[in-house]
């Protein structure tokens, strides 16, 4: 702890490091003071229905990814949730168009593209969005909650481009931080808004246990132990990697010359358990709301069980099926998003090879077999993570609100969000020559 608290002391000792931290925090804030400003013509104290709407179903999960914008009728009740999803379209895109796949070969200018590319995508999908919000707002709120008039023609204009302009400046501001701060921007907005659900969920929960006498304190303590050994569950299942040993032809260059000369330069191949992240319970969780909405359009008691079904997010049904399709959504993305086969070339090109593997389409197969064998135990945790809220719903009695960061979605990518802006931090220090965040041993003076 002594040698944690020194490492958080030697950040603020380097000065391109420290104005990062406060750029990123600044940005942060901007971002939660704007999650709070209500749309123009909207009685603020008149959305007790549409925070009604959010406290289950997929109005929770929309208002968890906006840090409760949604609940708020905000200029950023859509988040950054439309570039979110202009990404995943241009990258499955990616895989069908020629011209994406040359833009994605051809290094910062393609890249360049790329985003230019998801950016108007982005400002399309919130055009659509934002009726459907403003039309949703019309079923929820009463007609006194609009104070230009019910159905009035300028507050839906203007509320679609405030909704549009709020997820355009949130998406800027997500690149501004990966620019000019520390981590990436796009997805600490998003861990920003889920953990600014979380004080209020577990208030709930204390009061729920402690001042209704639900179990007491100790059932709590219990709950929060638990929430931490989940919270180590993710973290290995984000840091875990399957290391291949690759060994180089004999090099020359100076070093060891056992290591370097005899034997060559051995170094290893990391393939990570989860190489899909959270992507494919994102897939998966955008599928599960297909059913009840098509089911909806009947009237039929066969069509009213659907929906039943599919919209209980803590149901065994919609459980058991979200839980497969993110198995089989982590073989499809992983198998679109992990190139063996250019990772063989690479390897041929560089004089590289694994031991015991020829060179070219074996160690092509050779990779992709292992990466079938690591991804099925890796889709299995993933799955299961994403349906423990439900579990402990059903044998703790939690709160629902209190048990969505439990697993699924949200503590994914907070636990992935962390790791990679504490590893970020972690270089500046070490190239100073500092001891890093994830580092024990004795601090090294600074290099002037």
């Amino acid at each position: 702890m002594k040698k944690f608290i020194e490492s958080l002391i030697n950040v603020w000792k380097i000065e391109e490091l420290k104005n990062r931290i406060l750029i990123t925090l600044g940005i942060l804030l901007v971002y939660r003071f704007g999650a709070h400003v209500t749309l123009p013509g909207i009685d603020a104290t008149q959305l007790t229905g549409l925070a009604g709407q959010t406290k289950s179903g997929l109005g929770s999960i929309l208002d968890m990814f906006t840090g409760g914008a949604f609940s708020k009728a905000s200029v950023f009740a859509l988040g950054i949730m439309p570039y979110i999803s202009a990404s995943i379209v241009v990258q499955l895109m990616g895989i069908a168009i020629p011209y994406l796949q040359k833009l994605q070969n051809d290094g910062e200018s393609g890249r360049k593209k790329i985003n230019q590319i998801t950016r108007w995508l982005t400002i399309g999908i919130t055009l659509v969005q934002g009726p459907g919000y403003i039309y949703n707002l019309y079923r929820t709120l009463p007609g006194s909650a609009f104070l230009l008039g019910f159905n009035s023609v300028e507050f839906v204009f203007s509320s679609v481009v405030i909704l549009t302009t709020g997820t355009i400046f949130a998406m800027w501001l997500g690149e501004k931080i990966t620019d000019k701060g520390i981590g990436n921007g796009i997805s600490l907005l998003i861990m920003v808004g889920i953990l600014a659900r979380l004080p209020q969920a577990f208030i709930q929960e204390f009061a729920a246990r402690v001042t209704n006498n639900n179990g007491g304190p100790m059932l709590l303590v219990v709950e929060i132990i638990v929430w931490l050994l989940v919270i180590i569950s993710c973290i290995l299942l984000v840091m875990a990697i399957r290391k291949i040993p690759v060994q180089y032809a004999r090099r020359t260059t100076s070093g060891d010359f056992e290591k370097d000369m005899m034997g060559g330069n051995r170094q290893w191949i990391p393939l990570k358990l989860n190489a899909s992240g959270v992507m494919p319970i994102i897939f998966a969780q955008a599928i599960m709301f297909i059913p009840a909405a098509v089911a909806g359009l009947s009237k039929s008691d066969a069509s009213q069980s659907i929906v039943g079904a599919f919209s209980n997010l803590f149901g065994f049904w919609y459980n058991l099926v979200f839980a497969t399709l993110i198995v089989v959504f982590t073989f499809f993305y992983t198998a679109i998003t992990v190139p063996t086969n250019k990772m063989s070339d690479d390897l041929k090109r560089s004089g590289g090879f694994i031991p015991g593997v020829r060179p070219g389409v074996e160690t092509s197969d050779f990779l992709d077999k292992v990466m079938s064998l690591i991804t099925f135990p890796g889709s299995l945790f993933l799955a299961l993570i994403a349906v423990f809220p439900a579990i402990v719903v059903s044998l703790m009695d939690v709160q629902q609100s209190w048990a969505m960061f439990f697993g699924g979605t949200s503590l994914i990518i907070m636990v992935g969000v962390a790791i990679d802006t504490i590893q970020q931090i972690n270089s500046y220090l070490l190239n100073k020559h500092y001891d890093g965040l994830m580092k024990s041993g004795k601090n090294r003076k600074a290099v002037a």
